[in-house]
């Protein structure tokens, strides 16, 4: 192009100079837009060479930037865990327990007191299963929640109590003959064998009754409203959709052929007859320590499936522990042909089954933090325990 622009130029040198003039000019602006185009052709090649690299680096840089991001999450994920496993290893459950399970059985003790010769009776037949022994679980759940929310021991201790109240009293006619007809509780008689049926029917009674009360009358420093939220709560945990309605779904079931008994069914039994009252343990010491509705609401949910992962292990130890060590008849729910998770599930199966409630129970008490290391750590007793 450069060469023709200047072949083009020496036609015109017999022109007039005013002509030559307009030429040269004319020219010259052809040779700066030849150069123009002729150093554009030259780099084009080169644009063109390296235009498909860009894609290329673009995406080399995403995936670096990707793969930095993931290893990140994974450092963080990783620190994570290992700060549960510290928080978990730094927290002892046998000393927590007996840091509290002193002042219940005290507690507990003093919530009952024959003060005429006439109660003697009836007040040591309560007394007999009351003190008998035991996790009391439900008792360290309520304090456990209570103070998790910042409350005390001395807000929630009159709650524990009459929650140990409800659990002895089912336990006194669970064990009638009428029902269970057990003559072994807590690796001694039950109460029907010491004191008769007659009197274990109404010592279980009033425990239930005075279990209220107690309440009511013992809790101090809580605002009145969250008082009486709590004593619902328990009378609710007794009634039709609680203990005494799965009672009576349990006792329908007894016999059933495997495929006449869901576990649909026995879900619901256990929800109603075992997960409630600890649903209400949990509740009730978070509401007593000042909890929201959406945090009392996290905290049933754990307490739901503890609840249940807790009937599941009490279902296995039924086939696989001696009645020493459970301190009551074992074998007895294949005597009478009751409906249990390893009857439905296998004992492999019900094992999984009682680990993924329990991973479940800990996942909605992580917003909680730390705070929740005595209710995280009960969970897992829950299933490892042997009696």
């Amino acid at each position: 192009l450069v060469h023709l622009d200047y072949s083009s130029t020496s036609l015109h040198h017999s022109l007039s100079t005013a002509t030559k003039q307009q030429n040269n000019n004319n020219n010259n602006n052809i040779m700066r837009i030849n150069v123009t185009l002729f150093l554009a052709l030259m780099a084009a090649p080169a644009v063109s060479a390296f235009a498909p690299a860009a894609p290329m680096m673009r995406s080399a840089s995403t995936s670096l930037f990707m793969a930095k991001a993931k290893a990140k999450a994974a450092k963080e994920e990783t620190a994570k865990e290992e700060t549960k496993e510290e928080t978990k290893a730094a927290f002892d459950l046998n000393e927590y327990l007996v840091s509290k399970v002193g002042p219940i059985e005290a507690a507990l003790e003093a919530s009952i007191v024959s003060t005429e010769p006439q109660t003697e009776k009836i007040v040591e037949s309560m007394l007999y299963s009351l003190m008998a022994g035991g996790k009391r679980i439900r008792p360290v759940l309520c304090l456990a929640a209570c103070e998790m929310f910042g409350g005390t021991q001395e807000q929630s201790m009159p709650a524990a109590v009459a929650l140990e109240m409800i659990h002895t009293m089912s336990l006194i006619h669970d064990d009638l003959p009428a029902m269970d007809n057990d003559d072994l509780r807590r690796g001694k008689p039950t109460n029907h064998v010491i004191y008769g049926e007659d009197v274990a029917i109404l010592s279980g009674d009033a425990l239930l009754s005075d279990s209220f009360r107690h309440v009511a009358e013992k809790t101090t420093n809580v605002d009145p409203a969250r008082i009486l939220d709590v004593v619902v709560r328990l009378g609710r945990s007794v009634g039709p959709k609680g203990l005494a309605g799965g009672q009576v779904m349990d006792l329908e079931c007894e016999g059933k052929a495997v495929e006449d008994v869901t576990l649909e069914d026995l879900k619901w039994i256990h929800t109603h007859k075992t997960a409630t009252l600890l649903q209400v343990a949990v509740a009730s010491g978070a509401i007593l320590g000042g909890a929201s509705k959406k945090e009392v609401e996290a905290c049933e949910l754990f307490a739901l499936n503890i609840g249940l992962a807790f009937q599941v292990a009490d279902d296995i130890l039924d086939v696989t522990a001696s009645t020493e060590d459970l301190g009551k008849t074992a074998g007895k729910d294949e005597d009478t042909d009751k409906a249990t998770y390893p009857r439905l599930l296998g004992l492999d199966g019900a094992r999984a089954e009682a680990q993924r409630l329990v991973d479940e129970a800990k996942a909605s008490l992580e917003p909680f933090g730390e705070k929740a290391a005595p209710l995280l750590a009960i969970a897992d007793y829950i299933i490892a325990r042997k009696n």
